[in-house]
């Protein structure tokens, strides 16, 4: 099995709350370990938050979140300027009140790239391991037969 969830949702502050919750009962049901879940929706946060703050030229985004196997991976899209990713960038000070989203982000993921289309926006694509309580659905609707559980 595969589950897709995927929305194309106002740029507005209020669009983060939604799609958090969307993803985390999706997640819940599936009975993905809580400690993985929260990862997964500060992730999600950081990365809508980015676009909301910082695709001036959008009016809306897209969020698309894939959970397959062990997998979950999310891709927020925007139709903005793009940004320019570099390492080296200089990173912000763990007690800064802003800034620190692209930090937060590297931290939580297992596997995290970024993708600038020209003239049409930027892609985040964030990958998380996905960890189950014992006898969870998602375990055996997820995982195919020849997957064993860690």
């Amino acid at each position: 099995m595969e589950a897709t969830i995927a929305l194309r949702l106002p740029r507005d502050a209020a669009s983060v709350p939604v799609i958090r919750q969307m993803l985390d009962s999706s997640l819940g049901a599936l009975g993905v370990q809580a400690h993985i879940r929260d990862d997964i929706q500060l992730m999600l946060s950081e990365a809508c938050s980015n676009v909301i703050k910082h695709a001036t030229e959008s009016d809306d985004y897209m969020v698309r979140t894939e959970l397959s196997r062990d997998r979950c991976v999310i891709k927020v899209v925007d139709a903005g300027g793009g940004f320019e990713f570099s390492g080296t960038r200089q990173q912000a000070a763990p007690t800064a009140e802003s800034g620190r989203g692209l930090q937060i982000m590297r931290a939580l993921a297992d596997d995290i790239h970024f993708v600038k289309r020209r003239e049409k926006g930027s892609i985040v694509c964030l990958e998380k391991v996905l960890h189950f309580v014992d006898d969870a659905p998602g375990a055996s609707l997820l995982l195919d037969d020849e997957h064993q559980l860690r």
